[in-house]
């Protein structure tokens, strides 16, 4: 199970579910103090900023950031929850969660991942650059990026509720 929210509401979603394993995409990451609950190497922090193209003084999206998520959720044991969260739980998180649901089930039709991230989440409007990018590294040859175009922009909100997806 992947659960995903904002930074605000990441210790009491970690607690709420028993999570054993965090992922943080955030601009300024040290802002993301590790629950008691957490160990530290379970708690991976990839600093990238919520844009789509390069700007001076932002971190971009890359590959490599895609690469480093993916190599910690492959090793996820999921015995219990992952949590992913961002600052507002909208765009990098869900995001980072619909890729982590795409690499750990190769097999599952992205459009339907993505449309379980929008049932959960009306607000949910994952970041398009994050895909792009996953869907190449992922060999999805653009089926996630035709995905997030199915299920359109989320609503406007400044905080995303947390929320929950099935990875199986």
């Amino acid at each position: 199970m992947i659960h995903v929210c904002s930074l605000a509401e990441l210790h009491s979603t970690v607690a709420a579910v028993s999570a054993s394993h965090i992922v943080t995409v955030m601009g300024k990451v040290e802002k993301a103090q590790t629950p008691a609950s957490i160990l530290a190497a379970n708690h991976l922090r990839v600093s990238m900023d919520d844009i789509t193209e390069a700007a001076d003084g932002f971190k971009v999206p890359a590959a490599t950031h895609i690469e480093t998520v993916l190599h910690f959720v492959r090793h996820w044991d999921r015995r219990a929850p992952l949590v992913v969260h961002c600052f507002a739980g909208i765009s990098r998180s869900t995001a980072t969660a619909f890729l982590a649901a795409c690499a750990l089930n190769p097999g599952r039709d992205e459009s339907e991942i993505a449309s379980a991230i929008r049932a959960a989440s009306p607000s949910a409007s994952p970041n398009r650059l994050i895909v792009q990018l996953a869907d190449q590294i992922l060999g999805r040859d653009g089926r996630m990026v035709r995905a997030l175009d199915h299920i359109g922009p989320g609503s406007a909100v400044l905080e995303g509720r947390p929320f929950r997806i099935h990875i199986e």
